[in-house]
C-alpha cells in the first residue's frame, strides 16, 4: 500500500481527477480517498510510487508520500475505487 497526504484536494471533484489520474497510469489499482483527511491510500497493480505520485501531480495537484495510516488494510481488490458506488 502506497499513501498520500494531498493538502490541496479540496472536494469531491478533486477526488475524481485524482481517482482518474492513478487508474490511468495503473487500470489495476485499488484507491481509497479520504477527503477529510485529504488522504490517498492505493494498492498499486502495475505501477511503481514515482508513476502513481506523477500522476497525482500531472492531475494538478501536491501528493506527499505517508506512511500508511495505522489500522489501515488494502482495499479489497474489486478493480473499482468505490468513488462511483458501483463496485465494478
Amino acid at each position: 500500500m502506497i499513501a498520500f497526504q494531498v493538502n490541496d484536494m479540496t472536494c469531491n471533484h478533486c477526488v475524481g481527477s485524482i481517482t482518474q489520474a492513478l487508474m490511468k497510469v495503473d487500470p489495476a489499482a485499488n484507491v481509497q480517498v479520504n477527503l477529510a483527511q485529504h488522504q490517498v491510500l492505493v494498492e498499486p497493480g502495475i505501477a511503481s510510487a514515482a508513476q502513481l505520485t506523477g500522476a497525482i501531480a500531472d492531475a494538478g495537484f501536491t501528493p506527499v508520500s505517508i506512511e500508511v495510516p495505522a489500522g489501515q488494510a488494502a482495499p479489497a481488490k474489486s478493480g473499482c475505487c468505490g468513488a462511483c458506488g458501483g463496485g465494478h
